[in-house]
């Protein structure tokens, strides 16, 4: 954009494409006389201007050539842009996206931080990517040959100075293995997903364990691709739309200032690479396939309890390591049996005479049926302790819980006269009364 006298305004002109160097002289009718800013004209170049706010303005234009520029007819106007990234990369402005690639790569390796240690090393390695970002990229690099720096910012492309991390650049044309830094690069081998499966156990299994052989499903890595998800006999290219960092960058000018969201590549789905997919995996580097394991059950599991198995669940891609599989137990109650984290609990029944008088009577048990002593004179709701009948602490199989017998003593709704008249002979005893039939 050029700006032209017009009568006694300021027209604004665009598509003049600006020059290092425009000379200004009254001889030729070619050149236009450019005086000093006024009022009007800094009115015009508002700070809501796409091109022209009132810090480009500075960063463009040389305001000394313009205050000079009425008095001397043949003064020069001088067109600067922020940074020569022709220069900085050591090209020149025909030079091909090739040589630009060349020449950041000898460059970047110079000055990266990680191998270069000198002052101002790593601003000038933020400077080489600043430079190949914007010259191996078509769009940016016309723009940038148009209007320059100020242009890029403008035109909204590249934000207030915004580029691109100059590490992710570096790494998606470098091998990162022996640089001696700690970034990895976007299409490494990644972890496989944990898998997840329920296995139903019985009481007596989830008390003392159990070994099972369990069957699942997983993904397996390819056996055609050896996991890499390309075409046996193909080779992997950089995929363009995201120029190989996997993921894509959209900005948006907002009153507020620019907002940039970062999103995963759809074309690469993040591996920055695009290739012919295998078409046994379809491109994924992994099948679905069966397996049978082998799997031991602790003593002393309960419904909710997780067992992790090590490296069976789903294979990484590109040779990463396989998640874990995780085994949610269910386990089933027992129809007498009660328990209580590591203790049993069992109701026992008797008679109210066997609670006077006292008895043994069978209690099943998680080891079998045990005779169990019930105390002449037991009362009512009465709990008896059956040590180290309940469950195995868990990991700790030495030690176990107790098996806990609640004693319910029955006492009969309806009795015959016999019994009757025993009772309550027994009654008037208690009361110290003498049967009449003993006068």
């Amino acid at each position: 954009m050029a700006i032209v006298p017009c009568a006694s305004r300021w027209v604004a002109m665009w598509g003049v494409q600006p020059q290092s160097m425009l000379s200004v002289s009254s001889s030729s009718k070619s050149h236009v006389h450019m005086p000093c800013f006024s009022t009007k004209t800094r009115a015009f170049a508002s700070p809501c201007s796409s091109f022209f706010s009132q810090g480009s303005m500075h960063a463009i234009y040389d305001a000394s050539s313009f205050s000079n520029s009425r008095k001397r007819r043949g003064g020069r106007l001088i067109v600067r842009a922020e940074s020569d990234f022709y220069s900085i990369l050591g090209v020149s402005k025909s030079a091909s996206k090739a040589d630009i690639k060349s020449a950041y790569r000898k460059l970047a390796r110079s000055y990266h931080p990680d191998v270069n240690k000198e002052p101002g090393a790593e601003q000038k390695f933020k400077d080489i990517s600043n430079a190949y970002e914007v010259l191996s990229d078509d769009d940016k690099r016309s723009i940038y040959d148009r209007y320059g720096e100020a242009g890029l910012k403008g035109a909204g492309g590249m934000g207030n100075g915004d580029f691109s991390n100059p590490f992710d650049i570096f790494e998606s044309l470098f091998d990162m293995g022996g640089m001696g830094g700690g970034r990895s690069s976007r299409n490494m081998a990644t972890e496989g997903e944990d898998q997840g499966y329920n296995l139903v156990l019985n009481f007596k299994e989830a008390v003392f364990g159990v070994e099972k052989e369990i069957e699942i499903s997983k993904l397996d890595t390819c056996q055609t691709c050896k996991g890499s998800g390309a075409k046996p006999g193909t080779t992997a290219s950089r995929c363009s739309p995201c120029g190989g960092q996997g993921q894509v960058i959209s900005s948006a000018r907002t009153p507020l200032g620019i907002f940039q969201q970062v999103t995963t590549c759809s074309s690469c789905n993040g591996t920055g690479e695009i290739s012919t997919p295998c078409a046994t995996c379809s491109g994924d580097g992994r099948v679905r396939k069966s397996k049978r394991i082998s799997l031991k059950v602790p003593p002393g599991v309960d419904s909710g309890s997780r067992l992790r198995v090590r490296s069976e669940g789903n294979a990484g891609r590109r040779g990463g390591p396989a998640g874990d599989l995780f085994v949610i137990l269910d386990v089933l109650p027992d129809p007498v049996l009660k328990r209580d984290d590591t203790n049993i609990l069992y109701t026992c029944k008797v008679t109210y005479l066997d609670a006077i008088l006292g008895t043994t009577v069978k209690v099943p048990t998680v080891d079998g049926a045990v005779d169990l002593k019930i105390p002449a004179g037991t009362q009512p709701g009465t709990t008896l302790v059956m040590a180290k009948k309940g469950v195995p602490v868990l990991g700790k199989g030495n030690r176990r819980g107790d098996q806990l017998v609640r004693v319910q003593v029955e006492i009969p709704k309806r009795v015959s006269g016999e019994e009757r008249k025993l009772i309550e002979e027994l009654s008037n005893l208690k009361k110290g009364k003498v049967p009449s039939a003993s006068r």
